[in-house]
């Protein structure tokens, strides 16, 4: 049997990811582990999917263009090929010659030879031109700025209007570019230590704002992670630092109770559980997802004692506990729009219409919070997304809905507390507490923060 090369894997991931929902970031380590693929081929397998994922939409209209036709009248599987062959052609080094010949063969062999004609013609119109012609052709066809930019940064349109928002909320919009630039580029691998349970190697470079986060050294960090018990983990360092702020937003004392309400896949509640443990509190998490809730088992497992984790939902689970809590974290679901850079295809996902429904839940899992809080006790808002709807329209909502007996407490003092360096975190508009992190200001996912405490 003939071992799979770093294209096979690239388009399997790709195919997987449009036929069965997969996410690219879970499925293509396991493709590449069973390849048994050289670290360079792996990293070529990685670029070229990832790449293609990210930049689906502007080479889909590359390839409708060189077809004369649109791309939903090609077929599922030689549309993914050709995906990949014109990121090879238009954003790589690879020579052409290879990236048309072997793509061809791609398609010959999971679509027929007659396919593999098309997929030749298509192919070979595309490199006739450079990627700055090709880039000229598509804007051309533009109907309107924002669309023209959609084709250049490969974001949708309604995503980038919901990023021009999200920083003119805090006076920089101006940034746009910056952060469509930087959702387009391969995020380096943070790292974190668990607090009081691990120490950082010595010979990696420390994160720039989180106290244990790191940067990980060339190559898999899977045996560093597995040598460290779980102590030592991936994670953003934008993950890291929400963590923090709950957890720091004052000085904890022994026999807190504290819960992660919305707790997989368990990255931050590793930390919460490290936490809670140099400070005498109590933990316990919440998943509602069964195989989340063994994920968020198997990241506190490095973490002495006994951590439950109940599978209920999260609304339901807080409101049975009312006046509980002194610290609980709502890492709300959310459009996930603020890690495009590690889950290049979440962009094409999701739509305006997925908001209104997240929105809810999201106002429903943060009132039912503050309602299990004791007296003082604090709720951290966050969201892996920078859209106002989802963040500062969310906390408003819910504020709205009480009788003066929450604050909303400064997330961007607390942050610069706990930054190991400066940081610059914008005051919103609106003059609210909420931190706001981005990739392109602070290299991290694009995490808003928003710390509430109850009277």
């Amino acid at each position: 049997m003939t071992r799979p090369s770093a294209r096979d894997v690239a388009f399997d991931t790709v195919r997987a990811v449009h036929a069965d929902d997969a996410y690219a970031n879970l499925l293509l380590p396991t493709l590449l582990g069973r390849a048994g693929l050289s670290s360079a081929d792996s990293a070529l397998a990685t670029e070229l999917a990832y790449g293609t994922l990210r930049r689906q939409g502007t080479y889909d209209a590359v390839i409708a263009a060189a077809a004369d036709r649109p791309v939903d009248r090609i077929d599922p599987a030689v549309l993914d090929a050709l995906r990949v062959g014109v990121h090879q052609l238009l954003s790589t080094r690879i020579a052409s010659h290879a990236a048309v010949n072997e793509t061809v063969e791609l398609v010959r062999r999971v679509a027929g030879r007659p396919a593999s004609g098309f997929a030749n013609a298509v192919l070979r119109r595309v490199s006739r031109d450079t990627p700055g012609d090709w880039a000229a052709r598509i804007e051309a066809a533009a109907r309107s700025d924002d669309e023209r930019l959609s084709l250049r940064m490969a974001h949708p349109v309604w995503v980038i209007r919901a990023l021009r928002r999200a920083l003119a909320a805090e006076g920089r919009a101006d940034e746009l570019d910056a952060l469509l630039t930087a959702d387009n580029a391969a995020p380096r691998v943070m790292m974190a230590a668990l607090p009081g349970l691990a120490d950082p190697p010595a010979d990696h470079t420390p994160a720039r704002y989180s106290p244990f986060g790191f940067l990980a050294g060339s190559g898999d960090p899977g045996p560093l992670v597995q040598s460290s018990g779980g102590r030592l983990r991936v994670q953003d360092e934008g993950s890291q630092l929400a963590a923090l702020a709950l957890t720091r937003a004052r000085p904890a004392t022994s026999g807190e109770r504290w819960l992660d309400l919305c707790a997989g896949p368990g990255g931050k509640t590793a930390i919460l559980a490290a936490e809670a443990r140099a400070h005498g509190a109590v933990l316990e998490a919440n998943e509602p997802v069964p195989a989340r809730a063994r994920l968020v088992r198997q990241a506190v497992a490095g973490v002495p004692g006994e951590i439950p984790v109940s599978e209920a939902d999260g609304r339901e689970r807080a409101a049975s506990h009312p006046g509980v809590y002194d610290r609980i974290l709502v890492d709300a679901p959310c459009t996930g729009l603020g890690a495009l850079r590690r889950r290049p295809e979440s962009r094409w996902r999701k739509t305006p219409a997925d908001v209104p429904a997240l929105t809810a839940l999201q106002g429903e899992l943060l009132s039912a919070a503050i309602t299990a809080l004791a007296p003082g006790g604090i709720v951290a808002y966050v969201t892996c997304s920078p859209h106002l709807a989802e963040t500062a329209g969310v906390v408003a909502d819910v504020l709205r809905t009480r009788d003066g007996d929450v604050e909303q407490l400064d997330a961007r003092a607390v942050l610069r507390q706990v930054s190991r360096a400066p940081i610059d975190l914008a005051t919103p508009i609106d003059g609210t507490g909420r931190a706001q992190l981005w990739p392109h200001r602070h290299g991290t996912d694009a995490m808003s923060i928003t710390l509430l405490q109850r009277h």
